[in-house]
């Protein structure tokens, strides 16, 4: 068994080891770069290559549905529309978002989960440079440089802005090419 066969099996049971890095994390803000991936088994299956260019921001979110803002009118309560308010966006999509607001000069690759508590979950981000020479000449991810993959999160490019627009389920054809096509039949 491998070095990341090893690091994969210690992730599917976290230990206390991940559950007294939350302690440290709690205290740290929204967005935080860090200098190598807390799960490297996983970004390098997502594509890091630890060279120049690279950048990996950790994400903290509060977990849990939103709040709405209450009406200044009278209403029936249960008619405020109060309950079961839910962003239409995963909460990995929401922290793509954070980080690239945090960098704009940078491109999200992708991004993963590395650990949660009763509060807050906490995700790492793939940032890349497209402007540095390392990522331009590199023949993998080289095509990030390119004009059309320009803030490719706020377009829900990333694979968990697809999964968040309803592209990923195979069986249904009516969400492609997007979910507002075909009059609206999508998802």
């Amino acid at each position: 068994m491998g070095y990341y066969k090893y690091i994969q099996a210690a992730w599917k049971k976290p230990a206390s080891i991940v559950k007294s890095r939350l302690l440290g994390w709690r205290r740290q803000e929204v967005v935080t770069r860090i200098e190598h991936p807390t799960r490297p088994d996983r970004a390098r299956g997502l594509g890091y290559k630890a060279k120049q260019g690279f950048v990996v921001a950790r994400v903290k979110l509060l977990k849990g549905g939103r709040t709405r803002p209450r009406w200044r009118a009278g209403r029936k309560p249960s008619k405020m529309g109060m309950n079961k308010y839910y962003p239409k966006k995963s909460l990995q999509f929401i922290a793509e978002e954070k980080a690239v607001r945090k960098y704009p000069n940078l491109e999200v690759l992708n991004s993963y989960w590395v650990g949660e508590d009763g509060v807050h979950k906490w995700f790492e981000i793939i940032l890349l440079d497209p402007s540095h020479p390392a990522i331009r000449k590199d023949k993998d991810l080289g095509w990030i440089a390119q004009k059309q993959h320009k803030s490719r999160v706020h377009r829900g490019l990333t694979s968990a802005g697809k999964k968040s627009r309803g592209l990923s389920k195979k069986s249904h054809y009516k969400s492609r090419p997007s979910v507002r096509a075909r009059g609206g039949k999508g998802k």
